[in-house]
């Protein structure tokens, strides 16, 4: 990145879009990379006190046939506290969402204002479109008469639909390896869940400096048997290593040599067992992750499908004792089981250099010692 004489950074098109959290009012730390998948655009008006402003805005909230969640999304960051005290703009769900940036980090981010600080006097209002995959397509420099917005909408309703954003589905960047697990292995990793059960199952969130453990039905729906058998673990060991970590080293050029998380995955379709998108490493006790594997136990299931959300919407149903491995940085998500019972193998792969780091964060892992197993 360049900077200009005042210091801000200067975004182009191709470049990845600034990942960041902020505040909305139905969320205290949006991942704004949690909704790829779409055409987002990001408006950066500053404060909407001036009534020019302000029709920008309302015009590109009014556009509904586009910004609709599905194809396209609204995001106006706000560095006004007055904008929201003074409720000049609102979310309008589905479509249109308000980031409250009253310290101006985002901003600064996309040199809507200068690294260094600098007040109201020195934004820079601006549009930006980003694709699916949260690459910037478009910097737009938001004009006093508005008529950039008319450019914005224009390559939105001409814009190919978000599953075929570069004119064709593009392929996540997934290994899917057959026969990992045999037929007769995947059943007695079913009876073995069946015979124990499972427990509600959730995910990590950063709070305070520690990474919990979070249980949200509207987020994910899983029941997982921990296996605690040394035998069964070294069954499964025994195969990933044979079977799997040859084929990361081969295509990633990476060497897997620990192993996470021995649990059989319970997707059940009476309770709408689901994962919404979501990474596996972002929090500080999963940060060592490098490789997630989804070995499907059985396929007498519907939906359950495994979906990558920045590259495709189409989902992958792998065949029973099938992996699919994919890096944990990627976006991912599990599709609602419609029917049946989807069973998995779910652990995480990494190397020792991660191991070292996985050390160093499990002081600020509630329960650390089953977190250091």
């Amino acid at each position: 990145m360049e900077d200009t004489g005042e210091n801000y950074r200067e975004l182009q098109p191709g470049d990845r879009a600034p990942q960041f959290r902020a505040r909305t009012r139905s969320n205290p730390a949006f991942r704004f990379d949690s909704i790829a998948g779409r055409w987002i655009v990001l408006a950066f008006p500053g404060s909407l006190a001036a009534d020019a402003v302000r029709h920008q805005i309302d015009t590109a909230r009014s556009a509904t046939g586009i910004f609709d969640d599905k194809t396209a999304s609204l995001f106006v960051v706000s560095t006004d506290p007055a904008d929201e005290s003074e409720n000049r703009i609102t979310d309008r769900i589905p479509g249109c969402r308000v980031f409250y940036d009253h310290d101006g980090r985002v901003a600064r981010l996309y040199g809507a204002l200068p690294k260094d600080g600098g007040g109201a006097d020195s934004l820079r209002r601006m549009w930006f479109v980003v694709d699916p995959s949260l690459t910037l397509r478009r910097v737009v420099p938001m004009s006093e008469d508005g008529t950039c917005l008319d450019g914005v909408l224009v390559f939105l309703r001409t814009a190919p639909p978000p599953a075929h954003f570069l004119g064709f589905e593009l392929p996540p960047p997934v290994l899917v390896l057959p026969y990992v697990f045999e037929p007769d292995f995947c059943d007695h990793l079913i009876t073995q869940y069946k015979a124990h059960g499972g427990e509600a199952s959730g995910f990590m969130r950063d709070e305070k400096g520690k990474t919990v453990a979070v249980l949200d039905p509207g987020f994910k729906v899983r029941r997982d048997y921990v296996i605690s058998d040394p035998a069964l673990i070294s069954a499964t060991q025994a195969r990933i290593l044979r079977k799997v970590v040859p084929q990361i080293s081969r295509v990633h050029y990476f060497q897997c040599t620990r192993m996470e998380r021995y649990i059989v995955g319970c997707y059940p379709a009476d309770e709408g067992g689901h994962f919404r998108p979501h990474r596996d490493n972002t929090t500080i006790g999963t940060a060592h992750r490098r490789f997630a594997v989804s070995i499907n136990l059985n396929d007498d299931f519907e939906g359950g499908e495994v979906s990558f959300p920045e590259y495709s919407q189409r989902g992958i149903k792998a065949p029973k004792g099938a992996a699919v491995i994919f890096s944990c940085s990627l976006l991912h998500a599990v599709a609602k089981v419609t029917s049946g019972t989807r069973y998995a193998f779910l652990p995480f792969l990494y190397d020792d250099a991660a191991a070292k780091l996985r050390e160093r964060n499990a002081a600020r892992v509630p329960n650390s010692a089953g977190y250091r197993a």
